[in-house]
């Protein structure tokens, strides 16, 4: 048998040698290795110590200011209505970045006026905000609400909180704490002599510890102030309990409050504030 063969036939041919797989240089690997950690350094020290690029990376220490500007205005928004001052809120535990922890800041301004529509309310109180806040009022299944921005990302929100109290809130987005956020000192004023003089009328020592918190109105120096402090017993009947005291503002079986001088002393419950606001 001839080993030719046939006329266009191919001869069998053995399979092709795979092609070895390239292996990367051990120096390449430890290249990227060293340029992420590189990376990362740099964006732990520029977070830290460069100035922001958008305004979420300010600090509290930066953002307070700003907040407490928003409160004052707020507070000038309720006109002479009855206005207490809640002390600051900070909650930490958000996160700015991967490599750096946050914390947001809150404040609030209660509005006493149990005669008052709330939705109504928000809509006036919205109305005089200032106009670059874009403040808007709408109503869903929870209610009224009010929506504002206050600027440098500080949103201003406000809702009912039952008992006749309408609550705004100014707070920061997750912000570097930085320095952390320092309130404001409330300026000597008329409140404590007002609170003094109520808890006398109540029978209650006055001595009692009490809480001050401030706000800058608008466009002056003068500050809103509320000085607040908690009664062991709250007595059954507000009313009653200080209808001796001085201009009635608001009386209802809940609440009572009057005015003495340019201050606003009001009861709730065993809360017992004595506040003025920015049109006093």
């Amino acid at each position: 048998m001839s080993g030719a063969a046939p006329a266009g036939y191919a001869p069998p041919t053995d399979p092709p040698e795979p092609t070895p797989a390239r292996r990367r240089p051990r120096w390449l690997l430890a290249a990227t290795v060293a340029w992420a950690l590189l990376l990362g350094v740099l964006t732990w020290v520029s977070v830290r110590d460069d100035e922001p690029t958008v305004r979420e990376q300010r600090t509290l220490a930066q953002a307070g200011p700003v907040v407490d500007r928003a409160v004052g205005e707020l507070v000038a928004a309720a006109g002479d209505r009855v206005v207490a001052l809640q002390p600051d809120r900070i909650t930490r535990g958000c996160r700015v970045t991967p490599l750096l922890d946050g914390a947001t800041l809150e404040r609030g301004v209660e509005v006493l006026d149990p005669a008052a529509e709330p939705g109504a309310l928000l809509t006036e109180i919205a109305d005089r905000l200032p106009a670059g806040w874009l403040a808007e009022t709408w109503s869903d299944d929870d209610g009224p609400r009010l929506r504002a921005d206050a600027g440098e990302f500080v949103l201003v929100q406000g809702r009912p909180a039952g008992d006749g109290r309408i609550r705004l809130t100014a707070r920061t987005g997750c912000r570097p704490i930085g320095d952390g956020y320092r309130p404001p000192a409330a300026q000597p004023g008329p409140e404590a002599d007002a609170l003094a003089a109520a808890l006398r009328t109540l029978g209650q020592p006055t001595t009692q510890p009490v809480q001050r918190v401030a706000a800058p109105c608008p466009g002056t120096d003068r500050q809103a102030r509320t000085a607040r402090l908690t009664l062991d017993t709250a007595p059954a009947q507000p009313p009653r309990a200080l209808a001796p005291a001085g201009t009635v503002r608001l009386e209802t079986p809940e609440v009572y409050a009057y005015r003495q001088g340019a201050v606003t002393v009001a009861l709730s419950g065993s809360d017992l504030i004595a506040a003025t606001g920015c049109l006093a």
